[in-house]
């Protein structure tokens, strides 16, 4: 099995400004560092971007945006209401995420 790549970067910058919320905890989505609400998942690092989960209303509003590719992790099919952030190099002090 390949060995999951992601950028380690994002997953510092996720790691520090989730882990301190209470009820949040780290885990893994297909080997992937990811971000839990009790066992929903809400969040993870996936190659060069990091994956949400969002309103499906927002995600349609997201997709618009260059960065944004819907979420479909190792080639399987859009998770719904999930997009994909695509950036080289986390925006530290800029992270904007959607918890519902």
């Amino acid at each position: 099995m390949p060995t999951a790549s992601y950028n380690p970067n994002h997953k510092d910058v996720l790691d520090a400004l989730l882990l301190p919320i209470p009820g949040v905890r780290a885990g893994k989505m297909f080997g992937y560092p990811a971000w839990f609400v009790g066992r929903k998942l809400f969040a993870c690092v996936y190659e060069d971007g990091v994956g949400i989960r969002v309103p499906e209303e927002l995600s349609q509003e997201l997709l618009s945006s260059p960065d944004v590719t819907p979420f479909r992790p190792m080639g399987k099919p859009r998770m719904g209401n999930w997009v994909q952030i695509n950036h080289g190099e986390p925006l530290r002090g800029r992270c904007l995420l959607f918890f519902y």
